[in-house]
Protein backbone atom coordinates (compact mmCIF):
# COMPACT_ATOMS: atom_id res chain seq x y z
CA UNK A 1 0.00 0.00 0.00
CA UNK A 2 1.84 3.30 -1.27
CA UNK A 3 1.75 6.35 1.09
CA UNK A 4 1.21 10.17 0.28
CA UNK A 5 4.31 11.17 -1.71
CA UNK A 6 3.43 14.92 0.04
CA UNK A 7 3.13 14.10 3.97
CA UNK A 8 5.26 16.14 6.61
CA UNK A 9 8.62 13.96 7.30
CA UNK A 10 7.95 14.57 10.83
CA UNK A 11 5.45 12.78 13.49
CA UNK A 12 3.82 14.88 16.47
CA UNK A 13 2.66 12.65 19.16
CA UNK A 14 -1.17 13.34 20.30
CA UNK A 15 -1.10 16.35 22.62
CA UNK A 16 -2.92 14.87 25.56
CA UNK A 17 -5.23 11.95 25.93
CA UNK A 18 -8.32 11.77 24.27
CA UNK A 19 -11.64 11.89 26.74
CA UNK A 20 -14.82 11.64 25.68
CA UNK A 21 -17.97 12.06 28.25
CA UNK A 22 -18.77 8.87 26.19
CA UNK A 23 -16.00 6.52 27.42
CA UNK A 24 -17.42 5.67 30.40
CA UNK A 25 -17.24 2.09 32.07
CA UNK A 26 -19.02 -0.77 30.46
CA UNK A 27 -21.18 -0.94 33.63
CA UNK A 28 -22.35 2.11 32.66
CA UNK A 29 -22.80 1.51 28.93
CA UNK A 30 -24.14 -2.42 28.89
CA UNK A 31 -24.83 -3.13 32.34
CA UNK A 32 -26.39 -0.05 34.08
CA UNK A 33 -27.85 -0.20 37.27
CA UNK A 34 -31.27 1.30 36.70
CA UNK A 35 -34.06 -1.02 36.12
CA UNK A 36 -34.57 0.09 32.16
CA UNK A 37 -31.49 -0.18 31.21
CA UNK A 38 -31.29 -3.96 33.00
CA UNK A 39 -34.64 -4.12 30.80
CA UNK A 40 -32.85 -3.27 27.26
CA UNK A 41 -30.01 -6.11 28.40
CA UNK A 42 -32.80 -8.65 27.45
CA UNK A 43 -33.97 -7.34 24.19
CA UNK A 44 -32.42 -8.86 21.26
CA UNK A 45 -34.10 -9.99 17.91
CA UNK A 46 -31.35 -13.14 16.72
CA UNK A 47 -31.04 -16.29 18.50
CA UNK A 48 -28.37 -15.44 20.41
CA UNK A 49 -27.09 -16.30 24.40
CA UNK A 50 -27.89 -13.26 26.48
CA UNK A 51 -24.27 -11.02 26.83
CA UNK A 52 -22.44 -12.29 29.83
CA UNK A 53 -21.87 -9.69 32.27
CA UNK A 54 -18.52 -8.51 32.35
CA UNK A 55 -16.48 -7.01 35.26
CA UNK A 56 -13.35 -5.23 33.96
CA UNK A 57 -12.03 -2.20 33.97
CA UNK A 58 -12.63 0.39 30.81
CA UNK A 59 -10.35 2.51 29.35
CA UNK A 60 -7.18 3.87 31.39
CA UNK A 61 -7.61 5.98 34.55
CA UNK A 62 -5.72 9.37 33.73
CA UNK A 63 -7.76 11.69 32.81
CA UNK A 64 -5.34 14.42 32.05
CA UNK A 65 -4.03 11.99 29.81
CA UNK A 66 -0.06 12.92 31.41
CA UNK A 67 2.36 10.07 31.97
CA UNK A 68 3.42 9.23 35.80
CA UNK A 69 7.23 9.69 36.33
CA UNK A 70 7.78 6.20 36.89
CA UNK A 71 6.35 5.90 32.87
CA UNK A 72 9.06 8.46 32.04
CA UNK A 73 11.47 6.70 33.13
CA UNK A 74 10.94 3.68 31.99
CA UNK A 75 13.15 2.23 28.99
CA UNK A 76 9.90 -0.18 27.87
CA UNK A 77 9.69 -0.55 24.04
CA UNK A 78 6.75 -2.86 22.78
CA UNK A 79 7.84 -5.32 20.46
CA UNK A 80 4.87 -5.96 18.47
CA UNK A 81 4.10 -9.61 17.57
CA UNK A 82 0.71 -11.12 16.22
CA UNK A 83 -1.51 -13.80 15.69
CA UNK A 84 -5.41 -13.96 13.89
CA UNK A 85 -7.85 -16.52 12.88
CA UNK A 86 -11.06 -16.68 11.03
CA UNK A 87 -13.81 -18.96 11.55
CA UNK A 88 -17.63 -18.81 9.42
CA UNK A 89 -19.02 -20.54 12.41
CA UNK A 90 -22.68 -21.35 11.73
CA UNK A 91 -23.34 -18.81 9.30
CA UNK A 92 -23.84 -19.90 5.44
CA UNK A 93 -21.44 -16.89 4.59
CA UNK A 94 -17.93 -15.03 5.96
CA UNK A 95 -18.26 -11.99 5.78
CA UNK A 96 -15.74 -10.65 8.31
CA UNK A 97 -12.13 -9.01 7.46
CA UNK A 98 -9.07 -8.47 9.47
CA UNK A 99 -5.91 -6.57 8.89
CA UNK A 100 -2.07 -7.52 10.50
CA UNK A 101 1.15 -5.02 10.04
CA UNK A 102 3.60 -5.75 12.88
CA UNK A 103 6.06 -3.67 11.14
CA UNK A 104 3.92 -0.13 9.40
CA UNK A 105 7.83 1.51 8.73
CA UNK A 106 7.91 -1.89 6.47
CA UNK A 107 4.49 -1.82 5.26
CA UNK A 108 4.38 1.59 4.11
CA UNK A 109 7.96 2.56 2.88
CA UNK A 110 10.25 5.08 2.97
CA UNK A 111 7.64 7.85 2.02
CA UNK A 112 6.71 8.88 5.29
CA UNK A 113 8.71 8.75 8.19
CA UNK A 114 7.05 7.17 11.76
CA UNK A 115 8.54 6.39 15.03
CA UNK A 116 9.58 3.24 15.36
CA UNK A 117 8.10 1.17 15.98
CA UNK A 118 5.22 1.03 14.96
CA UNK A 119 2.02 -1.35 14.12
CA UNK A 120 -1.22 -1.23 12.63
CA UNK A 121 -4.14 -4.01 13.38
CA UNK A 122 -7.67 -4.01 12.36
CA UNK A 123 -11.14 -6.37 12.27
CA UNK A 124 -14.33 -5.47 10.45
CA UNK A 125 -17.41 -7.50 10.83
CA UNK A 126 -19.54 -7.02 7.92
CA UNK A 127 -23.47 -7.80 7.24
CA UNK A 128 -25.92 -7.71 4.07
CA UNK A 129 -22.12 -8.76 2.32
CA UNK A 130 -18.82 -8.55 1.78
CA UNK A 131 -18.40 -5.86 -0.04
CA UNK A 132 -17.85 -3.08 2.70
CA UNK A 133 -15.73 -5.05 5.00
CA UNK A 134 -13.28 -6.08 2.09
CA UNK A 135 -13.68 -2.17 0.45
CA UNK A 136 -12.44 -1.13 4.58
CA UNK A 137 -9.50 -3.44 4.94
CA UNK A 138 -8.10 -2.26 1.82
CA UNK A 139 -8.31 1.07 1.88
CA UNK A 140 -8.40 2.27 5.63
CA UNK A 141 -4.79 2.74 6.50
CA UNK A 142 -4.55 4.73 3.25
CA UNK A 143 -7.02 7.25 4.03
CA UNK A 144 -5.89 7.42 7.76
CA UNK A 145 -2.06 8.67 6.59
CA UNK A 146 -3.45 10.37 3.16
CA UNK A 147 -5.61 12.26 5.06
CA UNK A 148 -4.80 16.38 5.36
CA UNK A 149 -4.36 15.89 9.09
CA UNK A 150 -1.48 13.40 9.54
CA UNK A 151 0.94 13.43 10.89
CA UNK A 152 0.23 16.49 13.03
CA UNK A 153 -3.03 14.99 14.70
CA UNK A 154 -3.22 11.43 14.36
CA UNK A 155 -6.70 11.72 16.55
CA UNK A 156 -8.33 13.86 13.81
CA UNK A 157 -7.17 12.02 10.81
CA UNK A 158 -8.35 8.73 12.01
CA UNK A 159 -11.73 10.40 12.53
CA UNK A 160 -11.83 12.16 9.09
CA UNK A 161 -10.43 8.52 7.47
CA UNK A 162 -13.10 7.03 8.89
CA UNK A 163 -15.92 9.19 7.60
CA UNK A 164 -13.80 9.66 4.27
CA UNK A 165 -13.86 5.90 3.80
CA UNK A 166 -17.67 5.79 4.49
CA UNK A 167 -18.35 8.79 1.56
CA UNK A 168 -15.86 6.81 -0.75
CA UNK A 169 -18.02 3.11 -0.85
CA UNK A 170 -20.88 4.92 -1.27
CA UNK A 171 -19.30 6.25 -4.93
CA UNK A 172 -17.78 3.24 -5.73
CA UNK A 173 -20.47 2.13 -8.52
CA UNK A 174 -19.06 -1.22 -8.51
CA UNK A 175 -19.71 -2.27 -5.12
CA UNK A 176 -22.98 -3.02 -3.41
CA UNK A 177 -23.55 0.17 -1.27
CA UNK A 178 -26.37 -1.42 0.96
CA UNK A 179 -23.70 -3.89 2.57
CA UNK A 180 -22.28 -2.56 5.82
CA UNK A 181 -19.32 -3.12 8.09
CA UNK A 182 -18.20 -2.59 11.45
CA UNK A 183 -14.40 -0.97 11.70
CA UNK A 184 -12.30 -1.67 14.67
CA UNK A 185 -8.57 -0.26 14.38
CA UNK A 186 -5.09 -0.31 16.70
CA UNK A 187 -2.42 2.38 15.43
CA UNK A 188 0.62 2.18 17.31
CA UNK A 189 3.89 4.34 17.47
CA UNK A 190 5.77 3.97 20.04
CA UNK A 191 4.30 3.56 23.02
CA UNK A 192 1.67 5.12 22.06
CA UNK A 193 -1.25 3.05 21.20
CA UNK A 194 -4.81 4.73 19.77
CA UNK A 195 -7.71 2.14 19.47
CA UNK A 196 -10.99 3.89 17.18
CA UNK A 197 -14.07 1.98 16.89
CA UNK A 198 -17.62 1.95 15.17
CA UNK A 199 -19.51 -0.62 16.12
CA UNK A 200 -19.43 -3.51 18.32
CA UNK A 201 -16.44 -5.12 17.65
CA UNK A 202 -13.92 -4.56 21.10
CA UNK A 203 -10.59 -4.16 22.04
CA UNK A 204 -9.34 -5.49 25.10
CA UNK A 205 -6.14 -5.06 26.53
CA UNK A 206 -4.58 -7.50 28.85
CA UNK A 207 -2.68 -6.07 31.36
CA UNK A 208 -1.16 -8.25 34.21
CA UNK A 209 -3.67 -10.44 33.77
CA UNK A 210 -6.38 -8.12 34.30
CA UNK A 211 -9.06 -6.96 31.52
CA UNK A 212 -8.85 -2.96 30.15
CA UNK A 213 -11.97 -2.36 27.65
CA UNK A 214 -10.31 -0.19 25.14
CA UNK A 215 -13.76 0.29 23.30
CA UNK A 216 -17.43 0.09 23.85
CA UNK A 217 -19.68 -1.68 22.21
CA UNK A 218 -22.38 0.29 19.97
CA UNK A 219 -25.73 -1.48 20.33
CA UNK A 220 -28.83 0.69 19.55
CA UNK A 221 -30.02 -0.33 23.14
CA UNK A 222 -27.05 1.31 24.44
CA UNK A 223 -27.90 4.22 26.90
CA UNK A 224 -25.76 6.85 25.31
CA UNK A 225 -26.15 5.31 21.84
CA UNK A 226 -29.99 5.45 22.04
CA UNK A 227 -30.23 8.93 23.33
CA UNK A 228 -28.07 10.01 19.82
CA UNK A 229 -30.53 8.28 18.00
CA UNK A 230 -33.21 9.47 19.17
CA UNK A 231 -32.07 12.97 19.32
CA UNK A 232 -31.47 12.75 15.44
CA UNK A 233 -35.20 11.20 14.02
CA UNK A 234 -34.43 7.32 14.41
CA UNK A 235 -35.95 4.39 16.57
CA UNK A 236 -35.40 1.31 17.94
CA UNK A 237 -37.30 -1.33 17.62
CA UNK A 238 -36.73 -4.61 19.12
CA UNK A 239 -33.14 -3.57 19.98
CA UNK A 240 -32.43 -2.71 16.01
CA UNK A 241 -31.85 0.48 15.10
CA UNK A 242 -34.99 1.60 12.76
CA UNK A 243 -36.11 -2.12 13.05
CA UNK A 244 -33.26 -2.96 10.53
CA UNK A 245 -29.74 -3.55 11.80
CA UNK A 246 -28.32 -4.31 15.05
CA UNK A 247 -25.04 -1.67 15.69
CA UNK A 248 -25.51 2.09 15.93
CA UNK A 249 -22.84 2.73 14.03
CA UNK A 250 -21.02 1.29 10.95
CA UNK A 251 -19.39 2.27 7.47
CA UNK A 252 -21.89 1.42 3.96
CA UNK A 253 -25.30 0.96 4.45
CA UNK A 254 -26.24 3.69 2.46
CA UNK A 255 -30.21 2.27 2.11
CA UNK A 256 -30.02 4.06 5.60
CA UNK A 257 -28.08 6.82 5.41
CA UNK A 258 -29.29 9.72 3.61
CA UNK A 259 -27.39 12.24 1.95
CA UNK A 260 -23.64 13.15 2.54
CA UNK A 261 -23.06 15.24 5.63
CA UNK A 262 -26.31 15.10 6.91
CA UNK A 263 -26.93 14.44 10.47
CA UNK A 264 -28.05 10.34 10.35
CA UNK A 265 -28.52 8.00 13.53
CA UNK A 266 -26.85 5.70 11.76
CA UNK A 267 -23.03 6.97 12.49
CA UNK A 268 -19.72 6.42 10.67
CA UNK A 269 -18.13 8.38 13.22
CA UNK A 270 -15.30 6.16 15.52
CA UNK A 271 -15.01 6.54 19.18
CA UNK A 272 -11.12 6.67 20.07
CA UNK A 273 -9.54 5.82 23.27
CA UNK A 274 -5.80 5.96 23.69
CA UNK A 275 -3.04 5.15 26.01
CA UNK A 276 0.67 4.95 26.50
CA UNK A 277 1.77 1.00 26.56
CA UNK A 278 4.49 0.40 29.70
CA UNK A 279 5.41 -2.95 30.68
CA UNK A 280 2.53 -4.30 32.34
CA UNK A 281 0.49 -4.17 29.20
CA UNK A 282 1.10 -7.41 27.92
CA UNK A 283 -1.26 -8.01 24.70
CA UNK A 284 -3.97 -6.93 23.11
CA UNK A 285 -7.10 -8.91 21.81
CA UNK A 286 -9.70 -7.23 19.10
CA UNK A 287 -12.54 -9.59 18.28
CA UNK A 288 -15.50 -9.43 16.46
CA UNK A 289 -19.27 -9.46 18.64
CA UNK A 290 -19.41 -13.32 17.56
CA UNK A 291 -16.23 -13.59 20.17
CA UNK A 292 -17.94 -11.32 23.08
CA UNK A 293 -21.32 -12.53 22.56
CA UNK A 294 -20.48 -15.84 24.53
CA UNK A 295 -17.62 -14.64 26.68
CA UNK A 296 -16.88 -11.90 28.80
CA UNK A 297 -13.78 -9.26 28.03
CA UNK A 298 -11.98 -10.72 31.50
CA UNK A 299 -12.64 -14.86 30.13
CA UNK A 300 -10.80 -13.64 27.15
CA UNK A 301 -7.73 -12.39 28.67
CA UNK A 302 -7.37 -15.27 31.18
CA UNK A 303 -7.32 -17.48 28.73
CA UNK A 304 -5.06 -15.92 26.49
CA UNK A 305 -2.30 -15.12 29.34
CA UNK A 306 -2.88 -18.36 30.28
CA UNK A 307 -1.45 -20.18 26.57
CA UNK A 308 0.64 -17.44 26.17
CA UNK A 309 2.65 -18.85 29.40
CA UNK A 310 2.41 -22.47 27.87
CA UNK A 311 3.50 -21.52 24.18
CA UNK A 312 3.33 -17.99 23.69
CA UNK A 313 2.44 -18.52 20.00
CA UNK A 314 -0.36 -15.22 19.69
CA UNK A 315 -1.80 -17.20 16.70
CA UNK A 316 -2.43 -20.29 18.78
CA UNK A 317 -4.20 -17.87 21.23
CA UNK A 318 -6.59 -16.68 18.37
CA UNK A 319 -7.69 -20.07 17.40
CA UNK A 320 -8.16 -20.96 21.05
CA UNK A 321 -10.50 -18.04 21.56
CA UNK A 322 -12.50 -19.03 18.55
CA UNK A 323 -12.62 -22.15 19.26
CA UNK A 324 -13.87 -21.29 22.52
CA UNK A 325 -16.26 -19.06 21.30
CA UNK A 326 -17.65 -21.85 18.72
CA UNK A 327 -17.90 -24.61 22.08
CA UNK A 328 -20.20 -22.02 23.77
CA UNK A 329 -22.30 -21.86 20.48
CA UNK A 330 -21.44 -18.70 19.12
CA UNK A 331 -23.91 -18.45 16.54
CA UNK A 332 -21.53 -15.53 14.48
CA UNK A 333 -18.63 -15.24 11.92
CA UNK A 334 -16.25 -15.50 13.82
CA UNK A 335 -12.22 -12.90 13.89
CA UNK A 336 -10.02 -12.64 16.49
CA UNK A 337 -6.60 -10.85 16.67
CA UNK A 338 -4.15 -11.64 19.22
CA UNK A 339 -1.16 -8.53 19.73
CA UNK A 340 2.03 -9.44 21.95
CA UNK A 341 4.16 -6.38 23.04
CA UNK A 342 6.75 -8.28 24.12
CA UNK A 343 9.11 -11.32 22.97
CA UNK A 344 8.87 -13.32 26.34
CA UNK A 345 5.92 -14.76 27.49
CA UNK A 346 3.59 -13.24 30.41
CA UNK A 347 5.02 -14.00 33.96
CA UNK A 348 3.85 -16.04 36.62
CA UNK A 349 1.58 -14.30 38.95
CA UNK A 350 1.75 -15.23 42.39
CA UNK A 351 -0.94 -14.84 44.91
CA UNK A 352 0.00 -13.99 48.38
CA UNK A 353 -1.02 -15.76 50.89
CA UNK A 354 -3.61 -14.76 53.40
CA UNK A 355 -4.86 -16.07 57.20
CA UNK A 356 -7.87 -16.37 55.81
CA UNK A 357 -8.62 -19.83 54.97
CA UNK A 358 -10.65 -19.09 51.99
CA UNK A 359 -9.16 -19.43 48.17
CA UNK A 360 -10.01 -17.77 45.08
CA UNK A 361 -9.41 -18.46 41.82
CA UNK A 362 -6.54 -16.11 39.75
CA UNK A 363 -9.64 -14.95 37.03
CA UNK A 364 -12.16 -13.95 39.93
CA UNK A 365 -9.02 -12.18 41.85
CA UNK A 366 -8.89 -9.99 38.53
CA UNK A 367 -12.81 -9.73 38.56
CA UNK A 368 -12.99 -8.00 41.72
CA UNK A 369 -9.81 -5.86 41.25
CA UNK A 370 -11.19 -4.94 38.27
CA UNK A 371 -14.41 -4.22 39.71
CA UNK A 372 -13.09 -2.00 43.00
CA UNK A 373 -10.90 0.09 40.58
CA UNK A 374 -14.04 0.79 38.15
CA UNK A 375 -15.90 2.34 41.71
CA UNK A 376 -18.96 0.10 40.70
Amino acid sequence: MAAGADLSPTFTMLDGAYRSKENVSSIESEDPGTLEGLKEMKVGKPPRLLPVIRHCEFGIRNPSGLTSPSDDQTKFLPVFRSGSYSEIGPKQCMEDEHIRIDNLIDHVGAAVNFPSPGAFYGVFDGHGGIDAASFVRKNILKFIIEDTHFPASVEKAIRSAFVKIDHAFADDCHLDRSSGTTALTALIFGRTMLIANAGDCRAVLGKRGRAVELSRDHKPNCYTERLRIEKLGGTIFDGYLNGQLSVARAIGDWHMKGSKGSNCPLSAEPELQDLTLTEEDEFLIMGCDGLWDVMSSQCAVTLVRKELMLHNDPERCSKELVQEALNRNSCDNLTVVVICFSTDPPPRIDIPKTRVRKSISLEGLHLLKGALDSDI
